[in-house]
């Protein structure tokens, strides 16, 4: 059963996150810590037109959180909020009560289906996702006030 929840899938996310970094001038930017695990996560982005336009990741967290953050960060340019929403809320009920993995642009997170019977371990695999909505939503806000 632990072959299920680190399988080579997920290793190979965790070993490749695309976009490691910091923005220099990010409409956004957010830190994310698991209570439960210590996870750490923060993100960058910039939008425009309410898509993602850029943005750089950084993560401390176990393979799994790891491997969402892979997943995210490959997909998250060209995003609008909405779709970002959707996966967070595919991928909990994929992890909480056994609904069908996510679909479209986050589709790897099926990847991870092995971490539903471990909820110890989805915290951290959720980081990634609560972290990209809080972001976007906090710069379409400041976007909004500036030009409102």
């Amino acid at each position: 059963m632990i072959d299920d929840l680190y399988s080579s899938d997920v290793l190979r996310l965790a070993a490749d996150i695309p976009h490691i970094g910091r923005l220099e001038t990010p409409d956004a930017s957010v830190r994310r810590v698991s209570r439960l695990c210590g996870s750490e996560l923060e993100l960058d982005l910039v939008l425009k037109d309410d898509v993602v336009t850029d943005h750089a990741i950084r993560v401390k967290a176990c393979a799994l959180g790891q491997a969402s953050a892979a997943v995210l960060s490959a997909n998250l340019r060209g995003a609008r909020l909405t779709e970002i929403e959707q996966a967070r809320d595919d991928l909990r009920a994929m992890l909480k009560s056994d609904g069908p993995v996510p679909e479209g642009r986050f589709a790897e997170l099926a990847a991870l289906e092995g971490a539903r019977d471990y909820p110890a371990r989805h915290q951290s695999v959720m980081l990634a996702f609560e972290a990209a909505v809080e972001a976007v939503t906090t710069a379409t806000e400041t976007t909004t006030r500036l030009t409102g």
